[in-house]
């Protein structure tokens, strides 16, 4: 599998180039996730829906041309209206240039967007109109050696204040997911 980094648009690079997608994938692999739901990591995702009151929660595992949400919590109805009236619905597979996930992986820091459309680089990608989405928190998830496999995220249709007790709870949910993958790991024990 060959990894082509995105092309600028407007000399903007709205997906930042990502040198350690091939040895993720490969972890991944290696490490049985990306590629399947996670009943544990649903379950993850509904517990920091409910702490972060967002109607959209993920534990998300970025791919070389895709991202996996091995967990995911989504409102039985989208909250968001596209312009020709019909409601999107969030599966568990988008394009890596999709969304906010790749740059949180990338940066290698969690990132706190409290209206997405505040800024050029994020407010033209996609899950903007197609999604509604208008406000983010994520933070990345680090396996034992160190490399960022996914993100911790949660979303909302609406600009919220995340704050910074948002950005810790969401810190500290990565690194709870970071150590549930590790005794996953060592011990075979299901996440």
């Amino acid at each position: 599998m060959s990894y082509e980094p995105p092309r600028p648009v407007r000399g903007l690079l709205l997906t930042p180039e990502d040198k350690e997608a091939p040895a993720r994938v490969s972890r991944l692999r290696r490490l049985g996730l990306g590629s399947r739901p996670e009943p544990g990591l649903d379950a993850f995702a509904d517990h920091l829906a409910q702490l972060t009151g967002a109607p959209y929660a993920m534990v998300n595992f970025i791919g070389a041309d895709h991202q996996f949400f091995a967990g995911l919590r989504t409102p039985l109805t989208a909250p968001a209206v596209r312009a020709d009236g019909t409601r999107p619905e969030v599966g568990r597979v988008m394009p890596r240039d999709h969304g906010f996930c790749p740059h949180v992986v990338v940066r290698r820091k969690a990132l706190v967007l409290e209206d997405v459309r505040d800024y050029p680089r994020f407010a033209g990608n996609p899950v903007v109109d197609d999604y509604g989405i208008r406000s983010y928190l994520g933070a990345p998830v680090f396996d034992g050696s160190g490399m960022a496999l996914g993100t911790v995220c949660a979303f909302d249709v609406a600009p919220r204040a995340w704050g910074r007790s948002g950005l810790e709870t969401i810190k500290a949910l990565a690194a709870e997911v970071a150590a549930r993958i590790q005794r996953s790991a060592d011990d075979g024990l299901p996440i």
